[in-house]
């Protein structure tokens, strides 16, 4: 066997193979093709011609009633007299004979005398002086106008005597219409009296064909004859053709020929080459291995697939290694998680229970509440912190860029920082800012720059018993970046430990850590965060000396305008009694914790138990000043309550409540049209805070 000549034969099989049959499929193509296409043209003429006849037998009764109505003596006197008495006997009872949805009378004037409508239609004079002039030439006709309602079609005659039936002898006495609107009545009766489906298509929209479709067009024009609108009639079209059997027969027994020979060739060029193959995978057989390499054409390639497979496999080994130690790490993980969330959770069932089943001095129970408190904002710091890693590592985390003026929000974090230190800790906080202030506002995601900053900084002041902690960032307009500096004079890092500082299952474990706790999630959320951002982040530390984070992000103008740095206010406390809030919520345990939370504020609570039970209050109560609403709720969401509430009353001030507490989150709270947001478990202060500014 020559391996060398097997890749062409193979090669010159395929496409030969492949020739032959898109010569015979070529052939079978054309022909039904050709003959597709004449059955399809004829069956649209013939469609054509047949909607045009139930078209015009349509319109028939509407037509014989209009012209035996307009020339009746009775209804000249009436134009002259305007008897609405002989009106409403007559003419008015005559909607269901015409089967329309409005009469109207006209004089010879022009002057819109009387009209008998059903509520479909409330326009009352729509005729154009322009249709009764195109009457006066035929005497009856039809055609179609568009008023507020939509499309109506007009059938309307010149009255005149009974003795001159054909309108041409006497002068015109006045104009008769019956009109009907195009609604989805008409469009159904017309549906099953042409046993198609029918479209109202606009006079310039195009009409695209469709293969198993025979379609007409009905032109709808005004009295103008000017294009006001088309009707598009659709029916399936299916033709089969008995002669593609025969082209299908001849092309099977080729094929089967054609397979014969191609299995005959396969078995005497490829056989051997799959026989090494097979050797090579169930025993890794080397010298079958090498006898592949050898051979020519993809086989060969093959080979060399197996001998990079055997490679492989060493470096599969290396990685369940590694994978293990990573299961180890997880192990390690989810026992300080446990122990994490267990030192709270046994904090606050502990000091609860001290509190339910002991008396107490004031100072004790205060003290208590204190600690029970503090633990709970612990626990849900360490749930926040996991759901936040959760989504970053299913990829859900995406940047939401946004103008934003750098100075004046690097100045309002470190204010926000700031006041957090206890008085009791002997720290400082510094802030340096860039020697190059920024020219324009920056596009970037507000958000998570300023979680990233908050968590540099609380770590600093956290493993800072005393001294100095100093924030600084630099406009770095040469390289395109914004770097940011955070120093701390506190416990440092060692060098063993600092590549690991990042890592997402690995925490370095000190007196200092155990002390103050935590998950160590901080740093590995910064730095994803900071990725996100296209950036990047980097430690320098010493054991006693202190940390340096460095980390960069692109710097991007929003070049609109030069801007200036506001300084930030701090906010006013005003209190506002007697203020009608509604608040949405489906939850007894959260309503009651909002009614004990205001209790003594003097303001009038409004329950709503779902959001549209909210939606139905804040229309139907026009004293609501504030609504408080979850997000989260049956019959209908906040979201979805929002939308309904927001074109009626938009200048009401609704606050979101939710328990969803990610940056994604509150980006789409703020995107819904809420004016503002707070998070559950809830903030007292918080929660007077956005009270009193709304």
């Amino acid at each position: 066997m020559i391996l060398k000549k097997t890749s062409p034969k193979i090669l010159f099989l395929i496409v030969s193979s492949s020739v032959v049959f898109l010569l015979f499929y070529a052939a079978l193509f054309y022909y039904i093709n050709k003959t597709e296409k004449e059955a399809y043209q004829n069956a649209v003429e013939l469609f054509e011609s047949k909607i045009s006849t139930l078209l015009l037998l349509e319109s028939k009764p509407i037509l014989t009633a209009i012209n035996n109505d307009t020339n009746w003596d009775e209804f000249v006197d009436f134009v002259a007299t305007k008897n609405k008495a002989w009106y409403n006997e007559t003419i008015n009872n005559e909607l269901k004979i015409y089967g329309a949805d409005y009469l109207g009378v006209y004089d010879a004037n022009k002057q819109f005398i009387m009209r008998t409508p059903t509520p479909v239609i409330k326009t009352l004079d729509f005729v154009p002086k322009q249709a009764m002039e195109y009457l006066d030439k035929i005497g009856i006709g039809k055609f179609y106008l568009r008023i507020p309602e939509g499309i109506v079609e007009v059938t309307g005659a010149t009255i005149h005597a009974s003795d001159d039936p054909f309108k041409n002898k006497t002068k015109t006495s006045g104009y008769f219409f019956a009109a009907r609107l195009i609604n989805g009545k008409f469009i159904k009766n017309l549906e099953n009296i042409t046993s198609s489906e029918i479209k109202i298509l606009g006079a310039k929209e195009v009409v695209s064909e469709q293969r198993h479709v025979v379609s007409a067009v009905y032109p709808l024009r005004d009295s103008q004859n000017k294009l006001i609108g088309r009707f598009l009639f659709e029916r399936k079209f299916e033709v089969y053709f008995e002669n593609t059997l025969n082209i299908l027969y001849a092309i099977i027994v080729v094929f089967i020929l054609y397979l014969i020979m191609s299995i005959f060739y396969t078995q005497k060029l490829v056989y051997r080459p799959l026989y090494l193959v097979r050797k090579a995978l169930e025993r890794g057989n080397k010298s079958a291995i090498n006898e592949l390499k050898k051979t020519k054409g993809e086989f060969s390639y093959i080979g060399n697939l197996f001998e990079e497979n055997n490679n492989q496999k060493l470096a599969l080994i290396k990685a369940k290694i590694k994978a293990e130690e990573g299961d180890l790490l997880k192990a390690s993980f989810l026992a300080n998680l446990s122990h994490e969330i267990r030192t709270p959770m046994n904090a606050i069932n502990g000091f609860t229970e001290l509190i339910l089943n002991t008396e107490l001095t004031e100072k004790e129970r205060i003290e208590y509440l204190n600690v029970i408190q503090n633990n709970g904002k612990n626990l849900v710091s360490i749930i926040d912190d996991l759901i936040e890693m959760s989504k970053i590592d299913s990829n859900q985390i995406s940047p939401n860029f946004s103008e934003i003026n750098l100075e004046s929000c690097i100045v309002e974090l470190y204010k926000t920082v700031k006041v957090t230190i206890p008085k009791s800790k002997p720290v400082k906080i510094k802030l340096i800012k860039s020697t190059l202030p920024a020219e324009y506002n920056i596009i970037t995601d507000e958000i998570k720059l300023k979680q990233v900053i908050i968590n540099l900084l609380t770590n600093a002041i956290k493993y800072t018993d005393e001294g100095l902690v100093t924030f600084s960032y630099e406009i770095d307009e040469k390289e395109g970046l914004i770097h940011f500096t955070i120093q701390d004079t506190g416990s440092g890092i060692d060098e063993d430990h600092h590549k690991h500082v990042f890592d997402r299952f690995k925490r370095v474990e000190n007196d200092k850590s155990i002390k103050v706790g935590g998950l160590g999630l901080g740093l590995s959320i910064s730095k994803a965060y900071i990725e996100i951002l296209g950036g990047a982040i980097s430690l320098e530390s010493e054991v006693g000396v202190g940390s340096t984070f460095y980390f960069s992000i692109p710097l991007k103008y929003a070049k609109v305008e030069h801007i200036v740095v506001k300084s930030i206010r701090e906010k006013e406390s005003v209190k506002s009694e007697n203020k009608v809030i509604l608040i949405a919520e489906d939850d007894n345990i959260n309503f009651l914790l909002f009614q004990k939370m205001m209790q003594n504020k003097g303001y009038e609570i409004i329950r709503a138990h779902d959001g549209q039970e909210a939606v139905d209050i804040c229309i139907n109560n026009s004293n609501i000043d504030l609504v408080l609403m979850d997000i989260k709720m049956p019959v209908m969401n906040g979201f979805e309550a929002i939308e309904q509430i927001r074109p009626i009353r938009p200048q009401l001030p609704i606050i979101a409540q939710t328990a969803y507490s990610s940056s994604e989150d509150k980006v789409k709270i703020m995107k819904a049209g809420f004016d503002d947001y707070i998070t559950k478990p809830l903030n007292r202060e918080r929660l007077f805070e956005l009270i009193d500014k709304f």
